[in-house]
């Protein structure tokens, strides 16, 4: 049995073990009481609250149609995402998270696998392992909680990603600031970085929401970026937007793109601590939401077939929050390239079935 085979089958089994009903049994411990819970994933923690364990992830089945110039380049349906992860505290003030990508052949890849020190309160937060560097608010947003199926083709530009890093972020009141040195990938002999990214909610009600924030950061190979960021709710409309700026040697490249949204049903879109969380319907017949988004500018527009160019794009879609934990969306996305001497244009159509658990 092939190495992902045997991770498939252990993730299923563990999904199975998370979701089952309740049943007769003795439940015994060497130290403190300990509660189960199976609502959303299944964590098992004491009494105390000193000890607690996790088990959750996701599954993303994707139908994707995608076009340049007319011509079919994919037309597939995928798995876009398959993570299966593990974290937990170990008293107060330690923590950890171990995450591997399972899909696609990729045989449990680690993705997140870090420790993490928390004794200092709020304020105060140190992460030494591989984790995403804090760079956008829309790379920052987990992909299981992003209005569209896809990130911009300018936060896949800009965005750092994961690093092995060392990472200390914090709050204070309705101001958040993430500091981070780390080992950068992408450069030819792994040079070190740093990252830093800060934020505040200068409005915080319940009517309406306003968060601004900025970052920069240093890469290997002479590469700096900076980033603004823009977002507000106001009751069922929530609007966000980013602009970034890299140079690069004597390459200066810059992109921004603006998104909107309205949840039909009448929830709010969540917000904590610098991102946004994945819409939760109030009621059985699940939640709907609509949005729109224009981007412009040097980014990785690779979804509609043009690659990293100077191009103009903008995606529609339609979400159906069909309960807490699984999603049914729906995107179309349409741009063509800006570059001199060039008129590609490239177009795609993606659906989505995604479960969180």
């Amino acid at each position: 049995m092939c190495t992902t085979t045997k991770t498939v089958l252990a993730t299923t089994i563990s999904f199975l073990l998370a979701s089952a009903p309740a049943v007769a049994g003795n439940v015994t411990t060497d130290g403190a009481d300990i509660k189960i819970k199976t609502k959303g994933g299944f964590s098992v923690k004491t009494t105390d609250g000193d000890f607690a364990f996790q088990l959750g992830g996701r599954i993303m089945w994707d139908y994707n149609n995608a076009q340049l110039d007319g011509v079919t380049d994919e037309d597939t349906l995928s798995i876009r995402r398959a993570r299966i992860y593990a974290k937990g505290n170990i008293g107060d003030d330690w923590s950890y998270k171990a995450q591997f990508n399972i899909g696609n052949g990729n045989g449990g890849t680690p993705e997140d696998l870090y420790i993490s020190y928390g004794g200092w309160g709020k304020a105060a937060k140190l992460t030494v392992g591989k984790q995403k560097v804090a760079f956008g608010l829309e790379e920052m947003t987990s992909s299981k909680d992003i209005t569209a199926l896809e990130r911009s083709g300018i936060t896949e530009q800009y965005a750092v990603g994961r690093q092995n890093a060392v990472k200390l972020n914090g709050a204070v009141g309705n101001a958040f600031y993430s500091v981070s040195v780390f080992e950068d990938s992408s450069a030819d002999n792994d040079d070190f970085g740093f990252g830093a990214r800060v934020g505040y909610l200068p409005i915080k009600n319940d009517d309406m929401l306003v968060h601004v924030g900025a970052g920069y950061v240093q890469r290997g190979g002479d590469r700096q970026a900076m980033g603004l960021e823009l977002a507000a709710n106001v009751g069922s409309f929530h609007i966000q937007s980013e602009y970034f700026d890299e140079e690069q040697d004597v390459t200066d490249r810059d992109g921004y793109y603006i998104q909107a949204g309205y949840i039909l049903t009448g929830e709010t879109r969540p917000y904590k601590g610098g991102k946004f969380g994945r819409v939760k319907p109030s009621n059985s017949t699940g939640a709907w939401e609509v949005f729109a988004r224009i981007e412009e500018g040097d980014g990785n527009h690779s979804d509609i077939e043009l690659g990293r160019v100077d191009a103009s794009a903008y995606s529609v879609g339609v979400n159906w929050y069909v309960a807490n934990n699984v999603k049914l969306g729906m995107n179309y996305s349409d741009g063509e390239s800006n570059e001199a001497g060039s008129d590609e244009q490239g177009k795609e159509f993606r659906v989505r079935l995604q479960l969180t658990y």
